[in-house]
């Protein structure tokens, strides 16, 4: 048995050594803490996130690219990045159009649309030749286009945007899901505007139920239909279910069977979606997608709801830069005329 004496040596010892741990503890992890926070701080600023926002710039129209980027630039603080798609014949014109006026700050890349990837697969509609045009399919090819993004907005060339598009950005995809729409049946508010004017928001307006092919899918005709005008997209859930390759092959069967190009909806790029992404996608925020402003030259929203609207849309035929058009004062405030003198605005007076 240990005397006494030592029994408190060894206790003296213990409690020494447990001192000297805890000091050695709180001199050298300290700093490293530290070290590491300041590290997080430091690459967090450096890797701000980027913002990709894919917007079409066509021939004829591209003032109204020029209004969606402006619009875009002035709301946010957010680190976006521009890619501005377009036809080879085109791109001179926008990049003037950008580096000559006060767009010159934004950062952007220019990425031309081949339309040999159409090849075949558009069938000619002559109720609106307009819809045809190469530019309006750029969202079926996200992923060839934009390479190095996890997560891209796709917005069409005819919206203005009233609030951070950080926040679009944000919106949440379910797992599996490769983007994000709006229903058309989202916004109560909107659905007088929609029976007034005669706009079809169902399956029904949009594919030829009188087909067997469409009847095979067992889509009910009055399910809600969705605007794929304002696009979230996550591109490797969109890779991963070859989207592309899908989209093409209903485009390849419409050329074949004629599924939707006659139908109330009008055009050739929203029906393919509709199919593909059936039960297979998540919602934007509604008031992120307000829609049907060019859907007739008389139908007006309210002031107040329009104020409070994160993104217009002049989805029809009634475009805010020709005549006639509503609520196109809010659309002006963005738009930037053309150093160049091409692009010249249908007013009244004009």
């Amino acid at each position: 048995i240990l005397p006494l004496a030592s029994v408190n040596q060894i206790l003296l010892l213990l409690l020494v050594l447990t001192v000297c741990a805890i000091l050695y503890n709180k001199v050298h992890q300290a700093p490293l803490a530290l070290r590491n926070e300041t590290v997080d701080l430091e690459s967090a600023e450096e890797m701000e996130e980027e913002i990709p926002v894919v917007i079409c710039a066509a021939a004829g129209r591209m003032g109204a690219a020029v209004a969606a980027i402006s619009s875009i630039y002035s709301n946010t603080e957010a680190n976006v990045l521009f890619y501005i798609i377009g036809l080879k014949t085109s791109i001179p014109h926008i990049r003037k159009w950008i580096e000559n006026s006060k767009l010159k700050e934004i950062k952007f890349k220019i990425v031309e649309f081949n339309p040999m990837v159409l090849k075949g697969k558009i069938r000619q509609d002559a109720s609106r030749p307009e819809l045809l045009q190469p530019l309006n399919f750029v969202r079926f090819f996200l992923p060839l286009l934009i390479q190095k993004h996890e997560k891209v907005i796709y917005l069409d060339d005819d919206v203005i945007v009233q609030g951070d598009i950080q926040e679009l950005y944000n919106t949440r995809l379910a797992p599996g899901h490769a983007a994000a729409f709006s229903d058309d049946c989202d916004l109560p508010s909107t659905h007088e505007m929609v029976r007034s004017i005669g706009m079809q928001n169902t399956y029904m307006g949009f594919l030829d139920y009188r087909k067997q092919a469409i009847r095979d899918l067992g889509i009910s005709p009055s399910t809600c239909s969705f605007n794929p005008g304002v696009i979230v997209a996550n591109v490797t859930e969109w890779k991963h279910q070859r989207i592309t390759k899908q989209l093409e092959k209903w485009m390849q069967r419409n050329v074949e069977e004629n599924l939707y190009s006659s139908t109330l909806g009008g055009g050739v790029a929203t029906p393919p979606m509709l199919i593909v992404f059936h039960g297979k996608y998540s919602s934007i925020n509604p008031m992120w997608h307000i829609r049907h402003l060019g859907w007739s030259p008389d139908a007006r929203y309210s002031e107040q709801f329009l104020q409070e609207a994160k993104l217009l849309h002049w989805n029809g035929r009634y475009k805010p830069w020709d005549y006639p058009s509503v609520h196109n004062d809010l659309w002006e405030n963005w738009f930037i005329p053309d150093p160049s003198g091409k692009f010249k605005l249908t007013r009244p007076d004009s």
